[in-house]
C-alpha cells in the first residue's frame, strides 16, 4: 500500500493537494476506492480515496494509529564525510534501520572536505533520499538530515543525549554489548575512512563520550553504521 508523509494532514478536512495529488493522481494513476497510508506525525491514516479531481485528492479515513515500525528509542548517527557517494547509501541504510537524526561531521582525516556552504547545497537531495527510504521501510517519521558539523559542534550534542558513542578500535573502550539497553536517546559517532585522530577521541570522552568496539575486524566506514545499528537495535529490543 502506498504511502506518504503529510504533517500538515488534517483528519478533519482530509484532503491532499500539490505534490502527492500529482504523484497519486498522475504518476501512480491511482483512482477512487483505492487505498493508501497517510503519516502525520507519527499516526499512520489508513484512506481510502472518495474522489481525485485536477485540485485535489479527497479521502475517506478507515483508520488509524501510531506507527509500529518507529523503534522505542531515539538514535542520533554523527557520521564523519566519506568519499563520493557513501553517504547517500549510508543516510539510505540508517533510516531503513530507525535511525532518528543523521549529522554530517568534517573530523581531520576525512578526505571529502566541502565548506558548510557547498554541503548545505547538497543537504536537499539528501534529504529526498531520507524521504524515500523512510516511505519504503514504513517509517513513522522522516529522519532529518543535518547540516555540516565541526567535531566540537557534534561533541557538543552528543553530550546532550543519554548515551553518547564512539566507534573506535583504540585502548580504552567497551564492548557495544556492555553498552546500556535502557535509555531513550542514543548518539552513534563514526570515522570517516581514516577513523579518528586521538586527539579527536579525547575530545570526546571530555564530554561523556564513550569508545565502543565492535569486535576485532575492521569494518568500513559504510559498513561501521548500519553495524552499529542493527547492534543497537537488537541491543534495545527493536528487531525482536
Amino acid at each position: 500500500m502506498p504511502k506518504f508523509f503529510d504533517d500538515a494532514f488534517s483528519p478533519a478536512h482530509p484532503v491532499l493537494t500539490g505534490e502527492h495529488l500529482r504523484h497519486i493522481g498522475y504518476a501512480l494513476r491511482m483512482r477512487p476506492q483505492e487505498r493508501l497510508t497517510i503519516c502525520a506525525c507519527g499516526i499512520d491514516y489508513e484512506c481510502e480515496i472518495a474522489e481525485i479531481s485536477q485540485d485535489a485528492v479527497t479521502l475517506s479515513i478507515l483508520s488509524s494509529a501510531p506507527c509500529c515500525a518507529e523503534p522505542t528509542i531515539k538514535v542520533t548517527l554523527f557520521q564523519a564525510l566519506p568519499k563520493s557517494d557513501k553517504l547517500e547509501q549510508i543516510i539510505q541504510k540508517s533510516v531503513e534501520l530507525g535511525v532518528s537524526e543523521i549529522v554530517p561531521v568534517l573530523t581531520r582525516r576525512c578526505i571529502s572536505r566541502p565548506n558548510p556552504g557547498e554541503f548545505q547545497k547538497k543537504l536537499p537531495r539528501l534529504q529526498k533520499i531520507a524521504q524515500a527510504a523512510a516511505q519504503q521501510s514504513g517509517r513513522g517519521i522522516i529522519p532529518v538530515i543535518a547540516p555540516l558539523h565541526s567535531l566540537e559542534m557534534a561533541a557538543d550534542r552528543m553530550a546532550e543525549l543519554e548515551v553518547p558513542v564512539v566507534l573506535y578500535e583504540g585502548e580504552g573502550g567497551i564492548s557495544f554489548s556492555a553498552v546500556r539497553n535502557d535509555a531513550e536517546s542514543y548518539g552513534i559517532c563514526i570515522g570517516s575512512e581514516g577513523g579518528f585522530d586521538p586527539a579527536e577521541i579525547e575530545l570526546l570522552q571530555a564530554r561523556g563520550v564513550q569508545p565502543v568496539w565492535l569486535g576485532k575486524r575492521i569494518l568500513r566506514c559504510e559498513t561501521a553504521p548500519l553495524t552499529a545499528l542493527s547492534v543497537l537495535m537488537f541491543h534495545t529490543g527493536n528487531l525482536n
